[in-house]
């Protein structure tokens, strides 16, 4: 039977790095890709048998290739520390990889669980992001520092999986305010080179918040759902202005000094 590398991105995720080993342990191989943890992810990982190797942070995208260089199975599935595999879409990745299929990278639906609940609007259900099954050298990740790309290497059309996968992205108000500050500023490294200001700003802001609560349905979510609306608004808002901030920098830097 085909065998299974599992690769776990993470950094500082103590909270939530057990459960997403423990709901893989079904693999042949699990690598957590680590950045540099502080709070002892790597020893907990390495603790529940993972094989932990260290990779600087240059981007999500080189992080990922990183992590699959390590792995060394024919297939491998990439879960991220706040995603959990569930037994369905395990027993459908074995059915999947031992079936000779006419696929050889699958998208995988991920549940959403925020506030207490599941997400069924909001733009997070079906949810999916890139290609999370694949046969080991079939796909690779572009080299954008956030919401990065993938890039086929197989002429073979992308599958769909059934079963989803169940996502925790944030584990309370603290951490989303954290991350919205962090992919913000790597978000703001892809638009730099746009024209904006701060009307501009506001304006993707508002399009952000009115597409997740309102097009999206998000107010079908209750509380659970305008809060992720307005943390759409907030983090586009930012990545904008910290993109104008990039401009105005860089625009310093070819201001003539003054020699005295």
């Amino acid at each position: 039977m085909p065998t299974v590398s599992v690769y776990i991105i993470a950094y500082n995720e103590i909270d939530k790095v057990r459960a997403a080993i423990e709901s893989v342990s079904w693999a042949d191989e699990i690598i957590v890709a680590d950045s540099f943890s502080t709070d002892g992810t790597t020893a907990l990982a390495a603790q529940l048998g993972a094989k932990v190797i260290q990779v600087e942070f240059n981007g999500f995208g080189d992080l990922r290739n990183k992590a699959i260089e390590a792995c060394s199975k024919d297939w491998i599935f990439s879960l991220d520390a706040d995603e959990r595999c569930t037994p369905e879409a395990s027993a459908e990745i074995k059915q999947l990889i031992s079936s000779n299929g006419v696929h050889e990278v699958y998208h995988t639906p991920r549940r959403n669980f925020f506030m207490g609940r599941w997400i069924q609007h909001s733009g997070w259900y079906p949810n999916y992001r890139q290609p999370q099954l694949f046969r080991r050298g079939a796909m690779t990740y572009d080299l954008k520092p956030v919401h990065e790309g993938y890039v086929l290497h197989s002429k073979l059309p992308i599958g769909q999986m059934k079963s989803a996968i169940w996502q925790f992205p944030f584990k309370n108000m603290a951490e989303v305010m954290h991350k919205a500050n962090r992919y913000s500023s790597l978000g703001a490294e892809k638009i730099k080179h746009k024209k904006i200001s701060i009307w501009t700003a506001l304006l993707h802001a508002k399009w952000a918040f009115w597409k997740h609560y309102l097009f999206k349905l998000g107010f079908l979510d209750g509380g659970a759902g305008l809060v992720i609306a307005i943390g759409n608004f907030e983090g586009t808002f930012y990545r904008y202005v910290k993109a104008m901030e990039i401009q105005q920098e860089d625009a310093w830097k070819n201001v003539p000094k003054v020699v005295k």
